[in-house]
C-alpha cells in the first residue's frame, strides 16, 4: 500500500493549531521524552503527510492538538516502560531504537484495528490505522503493544551466534541473573565444590526453541521466550532439590563419586533430539559434563525431576 502524498497547503485555521499545540510545545515534549529514555530523542512528524489521511473530526479540525496528544500519551507509556524495566530495560530500548526518533506514520500492513506501534530502521514509530488518525491515541504504546514492537524488532546478531530476543533477554535479566550466583553458591555448598559452574546453554535453548515454536504441530508453549531465564533457573533449582534428596549433601562417597564422572566441575543445560532415561527430561553425564536435559517438545515439562536418577548415571 504506497502512502497519500502530503498535502500542499493546510487550512490556515489548521496553521494556527498546529502551531499553538504542536510546534509551540515541541521541544519541551521532546526534552520529556528525552529525560524518561536517559538519552536525547527528538520527534519527527510531518502534519502535511499526516493530514493526507484526516478524514473527519479531531484529525480534521485540530491536527496540531491531535499530534501533541498521540505524543503525549506516548511518553506516558514510556514513562511506565521505564519504571518497570530499570536502567538495563532502558539501555535495551534505546539500543532497539538506536535513531532514537518519535515518529508518527500510517499503518500501511494494517495490523492494528486503530493504533499502535513498531520499531522501522530504529525509529520507533507511532502507527495509526487509515481512517482512523485521531482515534485512542493514548493506547499506541500499551504496554503489550511497546514489548511486542521491541521483541519482534531486527536485533544484531554476531557471527554464528543466535541473538536473543528482547523478550528472552527481559526474563534472564529480571528472572535469572539475579538469583544465578545463590542457586551456584548453594549446589556448590551441597557439593562441597566451590568453584562449580553452571551454564545455561541460553542461544543454543532459544535457537532450538524458536524453530520448534515453528513447527505446524508443538506442545511448546507459546510464551517460552518470556520465560526463558526463569525456566532455566527452575532446572537449576530442581537440581538443588534432587542433590539433596539423593543426600550429595551428608554423604561423602556420593560427592565423590560426582567429583570423578564430573570431572569439569560443569553443570550445563541442553536440549536434545531423544531422551534415554525418561519421557519428560533426565540428567546425563557426557564429555565430564552434568547436563540437564529435555527435547524442544518436552522443554519445561516436569523440570523438579531433571536430576531423578543421577547416582544412576555417575
Amino acid at each position: 500500500m504506497s502512502k497519500l502524498p502530503p498535502v500542499e497547503k493546510l487550512p490556515l485555521a489548521l496553521r494556527k493549531n498546529i502551531r499553538d499545540e504542536w510546534d509551540n510545545k515541541k521541544a519541551d515534549l521532546e526534552q520529556q521524552l528525552s529525560d524518561i529514555l536517559t538519552v536525547p530523542w527528538t520527534v519527527d512528524v510531518n502534519p502535511n503527510q499526516l493530514y493526507a489521511y484526516a478524514t473527519d473530526g479531531y484529525a480534521k479540525e485540530s491536527l496540531g492538538s491531535c499530534i501533541a496528544g498521540y505524543i503525549n500519551g506516548a511518553i506516558y507509556r514510556l514513562r511506565e516502560y521505564a519504571d518497570n524495566a530499570g536502567g538495563e530495560g532502558l539501555k535495551e530500548l534505546n539500543t532497539i531504537c538506536h535513531a532514537h526518533i518519535l515518529t508518527i506514520d500510517v499503518d500501511d500492513a494494517k495490523r492494528f484495528s486503530y493504533c499502535g506501534a513498531d520499531i522501522h530502521e530504529g525509529k520507533l514509530r507511532i502507527l495509526f490505522a487509515p481512517g482512523y488518525l485521531g482515534t485512542n491515541i493514548d493506547n499506541a504504546l500499551d504496554r503489550e503493544i511497546l514489548l511486542k514492537a521491541l521483541n519482534e524488532a531486527p536485533a544484531p546478531a554476531s557471527e554464528n551466534v543466535v541473538a536473543l530476543s528482547f523478550a528472552a533477554r527481559s526474563d534472564i535479566r529480571k528472572e535469572y541473573e539475579p538469583k544465578a550466583e545463590a542457586l551456584r553458591a548453594q549446589i556448590a555448598q551441597i557439593l562441597d565444590k566451590p568453584d562449580i559452574k553452571l551454564n545455561p546453554n541460553f542461544e543454543d535453548t532459544f535457537a532450538k526453541l524458536q524453530e520448534e515454536s515453528k513447527a505446524k504441530k508443538t506442545d511448546l508453549r507459546s510464551d517460552w521466550e518470556t520465560v526463558l531465564g526463569s525456566f532455566t533457573r527452575l532446572y537449576w533449582e530442581g537440581l538443588a532439590n534432587q542433590l539433596k534428596y539423593q543426600k550429595f549433601d551428608e554423604d561423602d562417597l556420593l560427592r565423590e563419586g560426582f567429583h570423578e564422572a564430573v570431572e569439569t566441575g560443569e553443570i550445563a543445560f541442553r536440549i536434545v533430539d531423544k531422551l534415554k532415561y525418561d519421557s519428560y527430561c533426565e540428567c546425563e553425564v557426557d564429555g565430564g559434563i552434568l547436563y540437564m536435559q529435555c527435547t524442544p517438545k518436552t522443554w519445561g515439562v516436569n523440570i523438579d525431576n531433571a536430576g531423578q536418577g543421577l547416582v544412576d548415571r555417575l
